[in-house]
């Protein structure tokens, strides 16, 4: 072997070191991107379980509410009959003074159990229309939790989609490591950001989806 030959072979010795050390960071900075990734994804998925039950929760309250407030309407129903009825009994004028006056009084106090059936704010709170048991609270309550139920659906849908972007960046991004592949990296990568995105998104809802 000459000395170009000699020069020739440690040329390309020195080329393949070279390569393999590039390779060798580019597999190093893309695992570390990958592990990053699997912690966002580990993030977002404990949010995602988080307003699952929020979801949940809210959704059964807002059912009981609304079954109180239904409960409250038949009760208030059954006395306007009873008022109706005693109204007519006292049309009659054969009646004793006696009786008109328990009549009456009977009356009165039906229509303090109806009013009161329509509006019972809370003493500690009276206005507070979040709390109280009257048909006008029940009601704000019972929207109340239907407007935290739906937002939870939102943020639940945007957790949704971060992890399955986040998985398939995963996916790639290990491709990416055993193929050497800078373009399917910079595809992992891609995902990765827009998982990301959608994460935030799912903790305070900057935007709504547009699907």
């Amino acid at each position: 072997m000459d000395a170009k030959d000699a020069s020739e072979l440690i040329s390309e010795i020195r080329e393949e070191r070279a390569e393999a050390e590039h390779d060798e960071k580019f597999r190093s900075r893309a695992a570390l991107m990958i592990a990053f990734m699997a912690m966002l994804l580990a993030i977002g998925s404990l949010g995602g379980g988080n307003v699952a039950e929020d979801m949940i929760h809210n959704n059964i309250k807002a059912s009981d509410t609304w079954a109180f407030f239904q409960a409250k309407n038949v009760r208030q129903t059954q006395y306007k009959l009873a008022v109706d009825q005693l109204t007519a009994r006292l049309a009659d004028p054969s009646l004793g003074t006696a009786e008109r006056s328990a009549l009456e009084t009977q009356v009165a106090k039906y229509k303090e159990t109806i009013a009161r059936y329509d509006d019972e704010p809370d003493r500690a709170a009276p206005q507070d229309t979040l709390r109280g048991e009257g048909k006008k609270q029940l009601a704000a309550q019972a929207r109340s939790y239907e407007r935290l139920r739906e937002r939870a659906s939102a943020q639940d849908a945007n957790f949704d989609f971060s992890e399955v972007a986040f998985q398939l960046a995963l996916v790639l991004g290990s491709v990416a490591i055993l193929a050497i592949s800078r373009p399917v990296l910079g595809i992992a990568i891609g995902l990765g950001v827009l998982g990301t995105l959608l994460m935030i998104n799912g903790f305070v809802l900057l935007f709504p989806l547009p699907f």
